[in-house]
């Protein structure tokens, strides 16, 4: 095997230290749950059946849970003049594109993104200008829609990329799900908290990285988001202008069940005459710019669930 075709999975040890007996067992028994419950269930239906039936499944469940509160606030942090009608049904579409994922998930070997008609690349030629170069590139991207779609386009065009992904605490279920994804064509995954140095010294030897930039980062830079301030990670920021690299942004949109159209933009580089963190803060502002129109463009397919902005900020704009 490659470097890039060899499965390369590696935990963060800190989370299986700290564990306990009762936490280990019941790790077992929720991989025992997912498989059951979850995973052979939507194995047996076809990519698009298992799209539609936990679309659906998860539509009308999530709403009923907490964590549609912070769906609904996040929409009304965005989106001020809409109408309580507006915010439902963007809420209700959000966790419709979330089931929709993990119906998928157990699918992603069949979602190719170069045969058949699933998945359809926007300027994949910007993907072969990196890999001839031979000097890598930061690709960023948000999650939008099924987000796993996007790791695969830059991987099997190929070009030799270092993915970053949050690992799960339950070991079992993470290492099942690691390995749906180097099937995918996802062949280096680092878990994110451990991956800096890895990134680094996969920049210096001229592979690429990519990375999530649309989550809240406390210790980040705070720059506009639909008109609030969001504190944001320059980690992706900093690498590129480190190594002198573009930052490549990418998009993925649903177009159906179990089909995507995924974009490679025009890079990313810090303005003109812009040095250290004026470049950085540059780069972060034009990236979450970025995110932003993004999910205007589509605000049903992006993942509100995650508290982007603090609670002061919900009980300053009264949400």
């Amino acid at each position: 095997m490659t470097r890039r075709d060899a499965p390369q999975y590696v935990r963060p040890k800190d989370i299986d230290n700290r564990s306990t007996f009762s936490q280990r067992l019941g790790w077992r028994l929720e991989a025992i749950a997912w498989d059951v419950v979850y995973w052979w269930p939507m194995k047996l239906l076809g990519p698009d059946q298992a799209s539609n039936a936990a679309g659906w499944i998860v539509k009308r469940i999530a709403p009923l849970f907490s964590q549609n509160r912070t769906v609904k606030r996040n929409l009304r942090m965005a989106f001020p003049d809409w109408s309580e009608e507006q915010v439902e049904e963007t809420a209700k579409a959000a966790w419709e594109s979330a089931g929709r994922t993990a119906g998928e998930l157990p699918h992603l070997p069949r979602i190719h993104p170069y045969q058949g008609d699933r998945v359809e690349v926007v300027n994949p030629e910007q993907l072969d200008a990196v890999e001839a170069s031979g000097e890598g590139a930061v690709f960023i991207s948000g999650h939008f829609a099924n987000w796993e779609i996007m790791a695969a386009v830059i991987c099997r065009r190929p070009v030799d990329c270092l993915v970053t992904y949050r690992a799960l605490n339950n070991p079992h279920i993470d290492r099942r799900i690691n390995k749906v994804r180097h099937d995918y064509g996802i062949g280096v995954l680092t878990p994110k908290g451990l991956g800096t140095r890895e990134l680094m010294r996969a920049l210096k030897a001229g592979r690429s990285v990519a990375l999530m930039n649309d989550q809240k980062f406390n210790q980040g830079i705070g720059v506009p988001f639909f008109g609030h301030e969001a504190m944001t990670a320059p980690g992706p920021s900093r690498l590129a202008i480190k190594y002198g690299l573009p930052i490549i942004p990418v998009s993925t949109v649903r177009t159906g069940p179990a089909r995507f159209r995924v974009t490679i933009h025009e890079p990313i580089r810090p303005a003109p005459g812009l040095e250290g963190e004026e470049a950085v803060r540059d780069c972060v502002t034009r990236i979450t710019s970025f995110i932003e129109k993004s999910v205007r463009e589509n605000p049903g397919q992006w993942f509100w669930q995650h508290r982007r902005w603090p609670k002061s900020a919900w009980k300053d704009a009264g949400v």
